[in-house]
């Protein structure tokens, strides 16, 4: 199942189920619903069978490309975000490859819609995309071994982790160059665990201006997905709507000889197998 946040005329959010060219707006039809996707995420055992039969039945129903797709998640709780983790991209970087995971956080206002101009901001010229697996945690746990990973995961999404190289640059920490207003696209929607099945199979790509930049797969990960939530519940307890940004293959703009950052106008579209696209103009903040 495909999960969006949406609105419509510029209606108050809302949830929709994803179904080809159209959209199921099924809190019209039970408007006893979670609110919010994180909370239908934390009651999806008591709600999904609810949400299938409404989307089955599609009576309220409209055209995908009548609506605003927003963040598929408004405010999550935590954005953590895994660095290094594509043998390719740490090459290109000149790094050896981790021998532990490497973890940052984004903060909550770089959440952006998946289809929504970019900001270059005033304070940086060095700007660049990263596409990426975003996995979104379906239930709360602490201590989560590798094999019961899985279970706490409720679905999937396009990210791209846009950074802002010359502030990544200052110091050994990330956090500043990462949370630029608007530098945390993901969605199109949630797409849940249950219909991708193993997430290490999905062809992954970004594209600026029309031309392939990054292309590899998400078996390529370094620590893969279940990797991430066991290393995570370690040291912090995961909720239902965190999001955890996993890492980014190789092809990055600073790599390249000379760096290619991106300037206003430029077009950039984050794909991943199965899961869909999120596509962006960059514009200088005014």
């Amino acid at each position: 199942m495909k999960l969006a946040t949406l609105s419509v005329n510029g209606g108050p959010p809302e949830i929709g189920v994803v179904d080809g060219g159209r959209i199921v707006r099924i809190q019209r039809a039970l408007p006893r619903l979670a609110a919010t996707m994180i909370d239908l995420i934390a009651s999806w055992d008591v709600a999904a069978e609810d949400v299938r039969r409404v989307a089955r039945q599609a009576t309220e129903v409209i055209p995908l490309d009548e609506v605003r797709l927003l963040p598929p998640i408004e405010r999550p709780n935590k954005i953590m975000a895994m660095g290094l983790n594509y043998a390719d991209h740490v090459a290109e970087a000149g790094l050896e490859v981790p021998k532990h995971q490497v973890w940052f956080c984004k903060q909550a206002n770089t959440v952006h819609p998946p289809y929504e101009p970019v900001q270059i901001p005033k304070a940086s010229t060095s700007v660049d995309y990263e596409a990426e697996l975003v996995v979104v945690i379906g239930k709360r746990g602490r201590n989560i071994s590798r094999e019961d990973a899985a279970g706490h995961i409720f679905g999937y999404c396009v990210g791209n982790d846009v950074t802002a190289r010359d502030w990544q640059k200052l110091t050994s920490q990330w956090v500043l160059s990462k949370s630029f207003d608007t530098h945390g696209p993901f969605g199109p929607w949630i797409t849940t665990a249950n219909e991708v099945g193993d997430p290490h199979h999905l062809g992954i790509r970004s594209l600026v201006n029309g031309e392939i930049r990054q292309q590899s797969n998400t078996r390529e990960l370094i620590f893969d997905v279940f990797d991430q939530v066991n290393c995570l519940s370690q040291v912090m307890t995961i909720e239902p709507g965190d999001i955890v940004f996993t890492g980014t293959p190789g092809g990055v703009g600073a790599a390249m000889k000379p760096p290619v950052f991106l300037k206003a106008g430029d077009r950039v579209r984050c794909e991943i197998d199965e899961l869909g696209a999120i596509e962006a103009v960059f514009e200088n903040e005014v």
